[in-house]
């Protein structure tokens, strides 16, 4: 996958790709990802890139030319099959996990970050495939969420995490929260591994884990499982961890 980000400030994405799994993914070929600064399209010699905003107000605007100027030499640079245009706003549609499986299928991404009191709207409404926000809260800039995209959809990509079946044990990959993990030792300050986990019973290990994955989603993200197909199974489980609850 080849992923490019429009950013006025290139260098704060050198620390979190330089290191990890993103580093390993670019390193192995399957991930290239490149950042442009808008700022190399601007038409005057101070490479500005913002103005006052029309009808008044607070605070600057990010100009139109300088960034569809640089999408532009971005899609020049080679032909992808499939590529989606991103704007990264807090109005946006919320990042899921679900997004990040239905990104992870194109061949080229392009992230756009904003800055200042936002973009110049012919921007959202002629350039941008979609526009999407992290959460509901206000950033200084679209770097930020530009990381968390790069990093949740890297995750899906084949071959990325070294385990075929690494990011299907994601919480959320599923719909379902991830169940407890354990590593040596087997005991800490008197807290011991469940005995499940160190039985060898790999049918027992994988009822343990889906029986906890269905717990935590019950307990901390009830409304996930409003939509999630159960398996008849799955049903006995949750009924299993209600009584357990309640006593009975």
């Amino acid at each position: 996958m080849q992923i490019d980000i429009v950013s006025l400030f290139p260098d704060m994405f050198t620390g979190p790709f330089g290191h990890s799994i993103i580093k390993r993914a670019q390193d192995a070929g399957l991930l290239s990802i490149g950042v442009t600064n808008p700022r190399q399209f601007a038409f005057d010699k101070h490479q500005i890139v913002d103005d006052y905003p029309f009808g008044g107000g607070a605070g600057m605007v990010m100009k139109p030319e300088p960034i569809f100027l640089a999408v532009e030499d971005i899609l020049s640079r080679q032909e992808k099959d499939s590529r989606r245009i991103i704007l990264f706003c807090p109005g946006g549609t919320v990042f899921t996990q679900e997004k990040a499986k239905e990104l992870a299928r194109y061949d080229q991404l392009i992230f756009i970050c904003g800055h200042y009191e936002g973009f110049d709207e012919r921007v959202r409404q002629y350039l941008a495939d979609e526009v999407i926000s992290i959460g509901d809260y206000v950033l200084t800039g679209g770097e930020l969420p530009a990381m968390v995209v790069v990093d949740a959809v890297a995750r899906m990509l084949p071959g990325v995490l070294g385990a075929s079946e690494g990011a299907e044990q994601d919480s959320f990959y599923s719909g379902l929260l991830e169940h407890p993990q354990y590593t040596r030792p087997r005991e800490f300050r008197g807290w011991q591994v469940p005995e499940v986990l160190i039985s060898g019973d790999h049918a027992k290990i994988a009822r343990w884990r889906r029986k906890e994955s269905l717990k935590n989603t019950w307990e901390r993200r009830p409304e996930l499982l409003k939509h999630f197909p159960l398996t008849a199974e799955d049903k006995i489980l949750l009924e299993e961890i209600r009584q357990e609850r309640s006593g009975g």
